[in-house]
């Protein structure tokens, strides 16, 4: 089970958001870079960006940015915000990112999904499920679709897409607590799953250690991004390695290495 740092970018700076909210916004950092690095020194294997200034415009804004920190932390970076187009998931690829994520486009253009998956592969393009009352948000969570997570999440594996990332937008940035009960729901329906929006402890890491798929294609848990609770402390990142880790960093390593190309 991978423990992924997140990096929240907002005009340029590292920050997190209460319940997704961008009124409510907390500055940790000036330089994004120094932070992925950081986490990268430490142990992480995999970053996860997210573009807020892309997600609310619907486009990547923050390219040059994270250019920067896919080419300097020396680990794969997945990016999610504003991609919903061919041309801007192209335009991720040539800034470095291993992978991307789908949000908006899952829920309102599923046919790009299925041709980004036939042009880039399962093991580049993520679907992000991100819900709030058990329904889908898109267009930076300040919308609502009318789908459930479970039902998107078929619908996309119908499509060929393998992994998703599933986010409690109302437990995001608030240290409350994972709810364990939802990210097993939608690990019932037979999908690969990050899990990421409220972890506020050490305990959060343990509970999610028995939900870890058992190899790399599988079906379950296959990480958990930790946001806020990493900047305040809550939780340290090398100790939620050890707890995470089921087997050795060298195999999980190769897992999970992939071509920029």
């Amino acid at each position: 089970m991978l423990v992924i740092p997140a990096i929240d970018l907002c005009g340029g700076k590292c920050v997190r958001l209460y319940q997704g909210d961008y009124s409510k916004l907390t500055e940790y950092s000036a330089d994004p870079v120094q932070v992925g690095a950081a986490w990268a020194r430490r142990g992480a294997r995999m970053l996860h960006i997210v573009d807020l200034d892309g997600a609310r415009a619907g486009r990547p804004t923050n390219l040059d940015i994270v250019g920067q920190i896919a080419r300097f932390v020396g680990i794969p970076v997945q990016l999610g915000g504003g991609l919903r187009s061919e041309a801007d998931v192209c335009a991720a690829f040539d800034a470095g990112v291993a992978r991307v994520l789908i949000g908006t486009a899952a829920c309102e253009d599923p046919e790009l999904v299925a041709a980004l998956i036939e042009r880039f592969g399962p093991a580049r393009i993520i679907v992000s499920i991100d819900c709030r009352d058990g329904l889908a948000a898109t267009r930076g969570w300040l919308s609502s679709s009318q789908t459930t997570g479970a039902d998107l999440a078929a619908a996309m594996m119908d499509v060929g897409v393998r992994e998703f990332v599933y986010t409690d937008v109302s437990r995001d940035g608030t240290l409350r607590g994972l709810d364990i009960a939802s990210i097993e729901a939608m690990i019932s329906t037979g999908a690969r799953i990050i899990a990421a929006g409220g972890v506020g402890s050490l305990d959060d890491v343990q509970r999610l250690a028995p939900l870890a798929a058992p190899d790399c294609t599988s079906g379950g848990l296959a990480g958990v991004i930790i946001g806020r609770a990493l900047y305040t402390g809550d939780v340290d990142l090398t100790e939620a390695l050890t707890i995470a880790e089921g087997r050795s960093r060298k195999n999980e390593q190769a897992d999970y290495t992939m071509s920029r190309h």
